[in-house]
């Protein structure tokens, strides 16, 4: 399967990508001078540590549960809901269930 999408094709976004057990599993879904669109998916208690990216980012939940940690402040994130994480803040996530998440990069392009 190629790392990126096939254009123009109607693909279920679970089938996409395999969760790892006691893991983490990503597939860049998307990628351009804009940004990126990953999919992700956490087995329940796996983390990404704090840490900070130079451009915005929105977390899209799909299925589960996550916790974010963004400047300090804890986001409980569920399945249906968006967040955004603003750039050169740090931040981290972890997951309480086995989760899904679409992270779109945004990236400001310059004039």
């Amino acid at each position: 399967m190629p790392n990126f999408l096939a254009p123009a094709s109607a693909l279920v976004l679970a089938d996409l990508i395999t969760p790892a057990e006691h893991g983490i599993a990503s597939r860049v879904l998307a990628k351009n001078s804009s940004g990126t669109v990953t999919l992700f998916a956490f087995d329940a208690g796996e983390a990404l540590s704090e840490h900070t990216a130079p451009f915005d980012a929105l977390v899209i939940v799909l299925e589960g549960t996550f916790v974010l940690t963004i400047g300090g402040n804890r986001v409980e994130a569920r399945a249906g809901t968006v967040v955004r994480m603003p750039a050169g803040v740090p931040h981290a996530v972890d997951a309480i269930d086995p989760s899904r998440m679409l992270l779109v990069m945004l990236r400001e392009q310059s004039a």
